[in-house]
């Protein structure tokens, strides 16, 4: 889910010479592992149409060597911090020994060193607690930004010029990115790849990863809200109610009608439950219903619209493109590999 926008800058384009995109993963002491290989991952399944990488994926420390992780085991990085000033994209991972940075924000002389070694117009990432670094070094204030949402609040005390956005799973601004926490990596480093070489590639590479192209909503949904009172009545029926008929006109105080709540306590409490409004879970579902129908039936794009509870086809294709970044006839072909009566 992109906070900004996605203007594409030089360092996206093919590097000279032909070379594949370089990608340098700077690993720092503490690095969380799983972080660590997202852009590995994400990046290194990125193919052309005749199987060649679209990316070269570098790793590198601050200095060669071992690298402690915050598992219990260290790894071994080959790369020392030259190899951030041959790099198209920078990506910083998440760290639980980011000292200064964290507690102060400043950066460590050697990690204020490395960094001043990247050229400029080089496209900088991070991803969850990396976002530390980049403020550390200035690089985002005054910009949108994000983190892991148990964090929002210290990093926008430590860094009051940025502009912090707790709710989103990454925000894009251009030759800057950041995402929120773990997972969100994955959404970054797929929209990047989809901006950077089209929604098939990135798509492919979902598959090839078994993650979806696309995640509805953002952080929002995970933050850990107050449970309602067990004996407090709650929106689970409602929600039953409008999934059995999402083809039908839904409205807000049929909803709450079904809980015998009035609306506005009806849409506090979705909120508490859900961590979004009631509108915007219908459309999320809504458009999960578009989706299978598309890969799994015959139905015509109209059809489809009007069984998904979106009316018209076009309505549907407006909902598609804010929430899958395609349209529905270019989803059904990225995703359908037979027409459902094949393989009946």
């Amino acid at each position: 889910m992109s906070g900004a926008s996605s203007r594409r800058t030089e360092s996206t384009e093919a590097s000279a010479g032909g070379r594949p995109h370089r990608v340098v993963v700077l690993a720092l002491d503490g690095v969380i592992p799983f972080e660590l290989s997202i852009p590995s991952r994400i990046f290194g399944r990125a193919r052309t149409a005749t199987h060649e990488p679209l990316y070269e994926i570098v790793t590198a420390a601050l200095a060669p060597g071992p690298v402690r992780t915050d598992a219990d085991f260290s790894i071994t990085v080959d790369q020392g911090p030259e190899a951030l000033a041959e790099a198209d994209t920078v990506v910083i991972p998440a760290s639980h020994r980011l000292g200064p940075a964290y507690t102060e924000g400043r950066l460590t002389d050697d990690l204020a060193a490395a960094l001043a070694g990247i050229r400029p117009g080089t496209r900088m990432v991070s991803i969850c607690t990396g976002s530390y670094v980049l403020a550390a070094a200035g690089l985002l204030d005054g910009r949108p930004a994000t983190t892991h949402w148990s964090s929002t609040e210290h990093f926008q005390r430590l860094f009051p010029a940025v502009r912090v956005d707790a709710d989103v799973l990454f925000i894009d601004d251009g030759d800057v990115l950041t995402s929120a926490g773990v997972a969100s990596g994955i959404d970054l480093c797929l929209h990047m790849v989809r901006r950077d070489h089209g929604t098939a590639v990135a798509n492919e590479v979902a598959r090839l990863s078994v993650v979806p192209p696309h995640r509805d909503g953002g952080q929002a949904q995970y933050i850990r809200r107050p449970v309602p009172e067990p004996q407090l009545a709650t929106t689970t029926g409602a929600r039953a109610w409008a999934l059995a008929r999402l083809h039908q006109p839904i409205q807000l105080r049929d909803m709450a009608a079904q809980e015998a709540m009035s609306v506005r306590t009806f849409t506090r409490r979705f909120r508490e439950e859900v961590g979004i409004s009631p509108g915007q879970w219908l459309t999320q579902q809504r458009v999960e219903r578009a989706r299978h129908l598309l890969e799994d039936s015959d139905l015509s794009v109209d059809q489809v619209a009007r069984d998904a509870g979106f009316g018209t086809a076009s309505s549907m294709r407006q909902h598609l493109q804010a929430a899958l970044g395609v349209s529905p006839t270019v989803y059904r072909r990225t995703f359908r590999t037979a027409p459902a009566s094949a393989r009946r």
